[in-house]
């Protein structure tokens, strides 16, 4: 595929630390994820949850999704169309929440080099991406797993156990039928 086919995304940025609270917050859990992802890093960037459009891509510092375990909090960004967060590290559970829910995440050391508002396209080779600025600089990251890669691609943990389960009712059918 040539560069130009490829699709752009809009940075946005946060700093270091950004917890789940500021993700999801915790005035907001009793309602759906709609609105908590309405009200997804006010806290930070009290324009962000109104003006981030599909596609966009979030960039942060070290640490992203520390605090409690709570998977809105990156589901908030996966409601509002995020193709991925990039940042240099993430916190345990919110990284296992994001791939389970779909949500990219890109591990990129120089993550911070990144500006508000520069346009990226991610690239992969095999399974490591690669995020290419307008500029042409190359930032490299850490290899995805395939299996988290088949999560993002499927949508989420779900999907990939739903799309198993069809392949083994259709695996016993067609033996059913053979035999």
């Amino acid at each position: 595929m040539s560069r130009a086919a490829l699709k752009t995304h809009k940075v946005w940025r946060v700093g270091a630390n950004v917890d789940t609270d500021a993700l999801a917050p915790g005035a907001y859990m009793k309602h759906g994820i709609e609105v908590i992802a309405a009200h997804c890093l006010e806290v930070h960037r009290a324009d962000f949850a109104g003006a981030v459009k599909p596609g966009d891509v979030l960039v942060a510092g070290p640490n992203f999704g520390i605090g409690s375990s709570r998977e809105q909090a990156a589901g908030a960004l996966k409601q509002l169309g995020m193709a991925a967060v990039i940042a240099p590290s993430y916190s345990g559970l919110f990284f296992r929440n994001a791939f389970n829910l779909g949500l990219l995440l890109l591990t990129c050391p120089e993550a911070e080099s990144l500006q508000e508002n520069e346009h990226v396209q991610l690239t992969y080779e095999g399974t490591t991406p690669q995020v290419l600025t307008a500029s042409g600089r190359l930032l490299a990251c850490a290899p995805v797993p395939s299996f988290l890669m088949d999560m993002v691609n499927a949508g989420g943990l779900v999907n990939v156990l739903k799309q198993r389960m069809a392949a083994k009712s259709s695996a016993a059918s067609d033996a059913s039928l053979s035999a």
